[in-house]
């Protein structure tokens, strides 16, 4: 009985399998599924069936898997394009354009040595903010195997591979504005620190190939290279660098049969080159000690380019939030993405905080105040405009002034002298009905940030939220107090940068403090250089909607936010408002008020800031874009860079140095309204020292 009792569940057992196999293969002759032999096997998802086990489950695509197959269709894409690029044939993108557009007009080096025009007066570039190359000389830790490689320009691995790293190392001193200890960072010589700023991005190098078509080379032009993170009068401190431009200037001059140079500064580099007229004509040890006639003997003109003679708005937005319009628009596009700590970077926050070390952007804050720029209730520039189309008017070629009948934008009743208001209703509402609270000698209150923040300090965080408050309730800021604010929000800052700018206008320039360095950038505290056979040219864009005003709010406050940004939703058709940012005319960076009004007024003429009476020139080049995406950057922009490769601008550039001129190349040539704006500025222009009085 014991052994049939242990058969029992052993034959039980056989029995459910031989049920169980018989089953399997009656399965496998429905399917059909016959192996060579003519045996039935089990296919895997009967197995799977019979152990009761469920099919896998497909992988979900996450958020991180579509960002890096976007990333990865990008770059191939990229590399795809490049590769064909390269493979082509040179001529072809010409052969295609032309087939689209006709043929191509010559360069302007080409059509002018037709006409017979050769190199004469030696030239001198002057680069502007951010267009120069900087280079490592010694750096920490982080830094090694960057010796002499490129921190800025180029491809900016760097930003990419070592983020935190090149921050630190682009970062100057906050205390002195300095190098910080340990650290060396130096601009690139020659030509090649400012003929690319990255590859296929071109500056100088358009300018610079067709000055060589007509026989200018490598000991006829001189590129000016300075470090423009700092101060200017800083520059000769640490590097010497005025002084270099001096000595350069001299042997150009000394080796080319006594010719005098022709410079050519474009952004900032204008007020650079104000500076170092200044500086090289004082006496040492502040000054170059070259004597009151060095100009006069060695400068046959200055053609400006682009320049910023009275600052621009937008450096405002840059120092007070770290955006201008593109980084607003990217915020509301992509709400929290730059304000996030994304892989422990916060990006505008390193940025605020690497910038704010940068005393050169302080030569940007807009000068004149409210002279200048306009109050609560006015600006020169009300019933702004900017043409689309060019207009010329008789052998003067100034435009018709008071026509707009192909404007892109007319302004109706915009307040332009409220360069930052606190909400579009307060942009916009009669100053009698704005109620404003005092922003200064208000107690800030307890720091907004806690210790995890200091990593990317700012400054706000200092502040605290009653100083976040006192700021918004003023409301709004007009150019008369831009600087208190900047003092307020950033006082180490501002402390350095008050010690080496000003932005005031001069009541008397006999006063003895006008002959220190801060006041040299300045063109309505300082005078012009006693050379009455010296020319300057203020060349630059219009037709571009520029940045003048801006409207505010206060952003979530989170511990290390910026408290404040553009609010992108506010738009007016009828006051040129669009995401919060309010536009005039001029080249996208400068508007023509700031680029023009020396030239136009300020120095036409005798004046109490062109005592020796040196003759001014208006050149404006009205923006056209390109005609196809084979044309690049186009040769007829007026984009603030891209003017670099006008072939208009180019050609009296060329013209110029072979000697020409201004009467010469034409006069003024003016598209925009910058002599009409200009009358309505009421600036004392004579030597007379009147009593004080405001508008």
């Amino acid at each position: 009985m014991s052994s049939l009792r242990r058969r029992k569940p052993i034959n039980e057992s056989s029995d459910s399998k031989h049920k169980e196999e018989d089953e399997d293969h009656d399965d496998v002759d429905a399917d059909g599924d016959d192996d060579v032999n003519g045996k039935n096997k089990k296919t895997p998802s009967k197995i799977k069936k019979k152990r009761g086990e469920k099919p896998p489950k497909q992988p979900k695509w996450s958020c991180m898997d579509t960002c890096c197959w976007f990333i990865g269709c990008i770059c191939i894409t990229w590399w795809l394009l490049l590769f064909l690029y390269n493979a082509m044939p040179a001529s072809f993108p010409q052969y295609v354009t032309e087939a689209i557009t006709g043929p191509l007009p010559d360069p302007p080096g080409v059509k002018l040595k037709k006409e017979g025009l050769e190199a004469k007066h030696p030239v001198v570039f002057v680069p502007g903010i951010v267009t120069g190359g900087l280079e490592l000389w010694e750096g920490r830790e982080c830094a090694e195997g960057l010796f002499r490689k490129r921190l800025w320009g180029g491809t900016f691995g760097e930003v990419y591979k070592r983020p935190l790293c090149w921050v630190e190392h682009m970062s100057l001193d906050n205390e002195t504005g300095l190098d910080p200890c340990g650290i060396r960072v130096r601009p690139v010589s020659g030509l090649v620190a400012a003929d690319y700023f990255a590859p296929g991005y071109f500056v100088w190098a358009v300018l610079i190939a067709n000055l060589a078509r007509i026989g200018y080379e490598d000991k006829t032009m001189y590129m000016a290279a300075y470090d423009w993170r700092l101060s200017f009068q800083n520059t000769e401190v640490r590097d010497q660098t005025l002084s270099r431009i001096k000595s350069n200037i001299e042997l150009l001059v000394a080796t080319n049969g006594g010719r005098k140079v022709v410079v050519i500064p474009h952004s900032m580099g204008v007020l650079y080159f104000l500076h170092f007229m200044k500086w090289v004509e004082a006496p040492a040890p502040m000054g170059g000690g070259g004597g009151p006639d060095w100009c006069s003997k060695h400068i046959k003109a200055v053609v400006n380019i682009g320049g910023p003679f009275l600052g621009v708005p937008k450096a405002i937005a840059g120092l007070f939030s770290a955006e201008a319009k593109d980084i607003a628009v990217a915020r509301a596009l992509a709400p929290g993405f730059l304000d996030n700590d994304i892989f422990q970077f916060q990006t505008l926050q390193h940025v605020m905080r690497m910038s704010r070390t940068w005393d050169s952007t302080m030569s940007m804050i807009p000068r004149g105040g409210n002279t200048i720029w306009g109050g609560l209730e006015w600006s020169p520039e009300e019933g702004n405009s900017y043409a689309k189309k060019r207009e010329k008017k008789n052998e003067t070629q100034i435009a018709d002034q008071a026509g707009s009948e192909n404007a892109v934008c007319k302004a109706k009743s915009a307040n332009y002298g409220r360069i930052i208001s606190f909400g579009k209703d307060v942009a916009e509402a009669p100053s009698s009905d704005i109620e404003r609270i005092d922003f200064r000698g208000a107690i800030k209150g307890h720091s907004a940030a806690n210790t995890t923040c200091r990593d990317v300090w700012t400054e706000y965080h200092d502040m605290g939220f009653a100083g976040i408050k006192a700021v918004a309730e003023y409301k709004t800021y007009t150019a008369d107090s831009l600087v208190d604010l900047l003092h307020f929000v950033a006082p180490k800052m501002m402390a350095r940068g008050t010690a080496h700018f000003s932005y005031g206008v001069a009541d008397n320039l006999d006063d003895p403090k006008y002959k220190h360095y801060k006041y040299w950038s300045n063109p309505l505290e300082t005078r012009l250089p006693n050379a009455p056979d010296m020319e300057i040219y203020s060349l630059y864009g219009v037709g571009l909607p520029t940045e003048r005003a801006y409207v505010y709010k206060l952003s979530p406050h989170a511990e290390c936010s910026i408290p404040f940004k553009i609010d992108t939703s506010a738009d007016d058709e009828d006051t040129c408002l669009r995401d919060g940012v309010y536009s005039v005319d001029g080249d996208e960076t400068v508007p023509v008020l700031s680029a023009g009004f020396m030239c136009a007024k300020g120095w036409r003429g005798k004046t109490r800031f062109n005592p020796s009476g040196i003759r001014t020139y208006i050149r404006e080049y009205n923006h056209l874009p390109p005609a196809n995406l084979l044309e690049g950057r186009g040769t007829l922009s007026g984009a603030h860079v891209d003017i670099m490769g006008n072939f208009a601008l180019i050609e009296d550039v060329i013209r110029i140095a072979a000697g020409a001129s201004g009467e010469e190349l034409g006069g003024d040539q003016v598209y925009s309204k910058i002599f009409n704006w200009s009358e309505k500025i009421n600036l004392r222009l004579d030597e007379e020292i009147p009593a004080h009085s405001s508008r």
